[in-house]
């Protein structure tokens, strides 16, 4: 079995897959202050919860948008499986030609997401990931990793709206029924999740004109659910599309 775990800045996901395909998916809190060995408990526990033995796991992949728990998450998967994770970074076959000024400078969860696109989905391909940024990565035709567009995902957004109102605290990021909010709370979550998915719509319009062919736009992250539903355009909901590209990178380093 393989053991993917995508680090994000909010949470970090783990996908646990094997021959059949996914066997788990689950979220943890993002915490740089915790230790190997507390990490290590937590991903012992959480296998345990699915009845998945460490000795049963022979492969680990790490994609990590914060650097300094990178080591630590490594440090605790090799403490519970012995297994030294492949960590994706400059070096790590992707199968990508980034066409970047600064290929190295990619996030890793990029990538990810990019390659799972390309594993499922017919080029050109628009990803869209929401976590604590919303981005749009486009990939060309021809496979070509072309840049894309980086905003404040929803959740940051709302946090940076109600910080300083006491009043407004407690906001859900719920779809609501209209556009025209009819209290300050439900007009609050009409700017934030269908601004959010109108500035998708918009942002899908402009890459559409740059990108040749007919485009595919597939969206994940914890926060995509309700904003897909807002949105004008088809999208694709995928949950696990950064997980299924991390395994399709394992697959290719381990062969090489």
């Amino acid at each position: 079995m393989l053991l993917a775990i995508d680090v994000g800045n909010t949470n970090i996901v783990i996908g646990c897959m094997d021959g059949n395909g996914m066997r788990f998916t689950e979220r943890l809190s993002t915490d740089e202050g915790k230790t190997s060995l507390e990490y290590a408990i937590l991903f012992r526990v959480t296998l345990d919860l699915h009845h998945v033995a460490p000795s049963m796991i022979d492969g680990a992949i790490i994609s990590s948008v914060v650097p300094v728990i990178t080591p630590v998450i490594r440090t605790a998967l090799r403490k519970i499986t012995g297994i030294q994770a492949l960590i994706l970074g400059p070096g790590v076959k992707t199968g990508l030609n980034i066409r970047l000024d600064d290929p190295s400078a990619v996030g890793a969860d990029l990538v990810a997401g990019a390659v799972g696109a390309l594993a499922g989905y017919e080029p050109p391909v628009i990803v869209i990931d929401m976590g604590t940024a919303t981005t749009l990565i486009a990939v060309d035709k021809d496979r070509n990793f072309l840049g894309g567009a980086i905003m404040p995902g929803l959740r940051l957004s709302l946090n940076s709206l109600v910080s300083e109102a006491s009043m407004l605290q407690g906001i859900s990021l719920d779809t609501p029924k209209n556009a025209i909010g009819h209290s300050t709370a439900d007009a609050i979550r009409s700017g934030i999740v269908y601004g959010h998915a109108a500035m998708i719509d918009g942002l899908l319009d402009r890459m559409a004109e740059e990108l040749e062919g007919n485009v595919t736009a597939v969206a994940t992250g914890g926060l995509a659910a309700g904003v897909v539903s807002a949105c004008r355009h088809k999208i694709e909901l995928d949950d696990t599309l950064l997980l299924t590209g991390l395994k399709v990178i394992y697959e290719k380093n381990r062969r090489s």
